[in-house]
C-alpha cells in the first residue's frame, strides 16, 4: 500500500520517518523500534501514536514509500 510520509534527518542524515497518511488519517511516529537497509530500500518499524505497529518501506530510487506490514498494539 503507498503511503505519504513526512520525513526529518536522522541517523546518518539519512530521511527518517516522523509522521505518514493513511487516507485522510495523519499518524505521528512515536518512535522508530527497528531499522534495517537493503540494497534499494530502507526499512522503518515504528510505534505510532495509535499504540500499533507499522513496517514502512522506502524505495531508495524513487523515494516511493509503502505500508509493508502492521500490527495491532494495546491501543
Amino acid at each position: 500500500m503507498t503511503i505519504c510520509v513526512e520525513c526529518c534527518a536522522g541517523y546518518r542524515s539519512e530521511p527518517e520517518p516522523f509522521a505518514f497518511w493513511l487516507g485522510e488519517r495523519r499518524l505521528a511516529v512515536r518512535c522508530i523500534v527497528d531499522r534495517w537497509f537493503g540494497p534499494t530500500q530502507r526499512w522503518f518499524k515504528v510505534n505510532a501514536d495509535d499504540g500499533h505497529l507499522y513496517v514502512l518501506r522506502c524505495d531508495e530510487k524513487t523515494g516511493d514509500w509503502e505500508l509493508a506490514a502492521f500490527t495491532l498494539g494495546t491501543g
